[in-house]
């Protein structure tokens, strides 16, 4: 379902956002709709990337290696002791 919207602009905007949308086949209304739609996805797919890159820095790394679960073990080195 569409809906109009009432948007001020100065004058000389006006006339050259008729000349643009002219030259592109198109209406002013029909640029702003579609750059307005382009806003709000890519703000909507920043808010996705945010969340999901938010999410892997609470998960820790894995970079291989085994788990060490205590200073002694870390340090034990065999022939040593």
């Amino acid at each position: 379902m569409k809906q109009n919207i009432t948007l001020s602009m100065d004058k000389q905007v006006v006339k050259k956002a008729r000349a643009l949308a002219a030259q592109r086949g198109t209406s002013v209304s029909a640029m702003l709709a579609d750059e307005l739609r382009r806003m709000v996805e890519e703000g909507a797919s920043y808010e996705q990337a945010k969340v999901k890159a938010l999410a892997q820095l609470r998960s820790p790394f894995r970079l291989g290696g085994e788990h060490v679960t205590d200073r002694e073990s870390l340090h034990d080195r065999p022939g040593l002791r």
